[in-house]
């Protein structure tokens, strides 16, 4: 398994639409921290975007996650960076492969 960090960027003006789709993409998110694929998440706090940690298999299956974020599919993200991160000190750190 492999860890990501993946920084989403809101699209301009989505906040309205980000509003109406928070529930479902927060219920996306609960399911997938369930399943241990999410490790963390959350909005930054100048409301411009967010940082989301995974844990999957590889780059392909993030990929395929990312598309079903009911924020994507609302279209309120406007930029999506992922990098495989290796967590060496903390409270993640024992999910480094």
């Amino acid at each position: 398994m492999t860890v990501f960090a993946v920084e989403y960027v809101y699209a301009a003006d989505s906040s309205a639409a980000r509003d109406e789709h928070r529930p479902a993409h927060r219920a996306w998110l609960a399911g997938l921290a369930e399943d241990g694929q999410l490790l963390t998440s959350g909005p930054y706090g100048d409301g411009a975007g967010a940082l989301l940690i995974f844990k999957v298999q590889d780059e392909t299956q993030l990929n395929h996650l990312l598309k079903q974020d009911p924020f994507a599919t609302a279209g309120t993200i406007a930029g999506i960076r992922s990098t495989e991160w290796t967590p060496v000190i903390g409270l993640l750190a024992p999910h480094a492969s």
